[in-house]
């Protein structure tokens, strides 16, 4: 397992204050201490973002500490696809979701659920 300490100017993943406070809320309702962030070959453009909420990384997982008591945990073969994402609680009229905004994303679909990337970010 690999510990990644926060830090502003190189962070693999950075959450906003909104998101930090919607993902506690959630990790408290479903009794658990983290998130974990996925990323699947899947969608209309290519990689799908997925959420678990869990107790306890995998053995490759890297460990992102976002803030107060906000622990995301990811494989360490999808850091080149998600390094420098933020996440963010949006709402948009009625709805609100958790939005990514991933500087390696060279398309996304409509709907934002899924999206692409460079050949050069996969490797």
């Amino acid at each position: 397992m690999t510990i990644q300490i926060f830090d502003p100017n190189a962070a693999m993943l950075t959450i906003t204050d909104a998101a930090a406070e919607h993902v506690r809320r959630q990790l408290a309702v479903a009794a658990r201490h983290a998130l974990r962030l996925s990323v699947n070959e899947s969608g209309c453009s290519g990689y799908m973002y997925e959420l678990d909420y869990t107790d306890a990384p995998n053995a490759d997982d890297v460990v992102c500490e976002l803030g107060d008591d906000v622990r995301v945990y990811v494989a360490a073969d999808i850091v080149p696809l998600i390094r420098g994402t933020q996440i963010d609680y949006v709402r948009e009229g009625i709805n609100a979701s958790l939005k990514f905004r991933n500087p390696n994303a060279d398309a996304e679909c409509g709907c934002g659920e899924s999206f692409s990337v460079t050949k050069a970010a996969t490797t």
